[in-house]
């Protein structure tokens, strides 16, 4: 999934997203569970 299929799912900019990647800015449990909920996993598996 690309940044900007991301952002979409998540409801947020593309450079949200390009920051978490980036680690520039943290994202909060809400967006972790939306990333987890469209990439098929579970929000611990994004944890670890």
């Amino acid at each position: 999934m690309t940044q900007t299929g991301i952002a979409r799912a998540l409801g947020v900019d593309k450079s949200f997203v390009s920051n978490i990647e980036n680690g520039k800015t943290s994202p909060t449990l809400l967006t972790i569970s939306k990333l987890a909920k469209a990439l098929g996993v579970r929000a611990s598996d994004l944890l670890k």
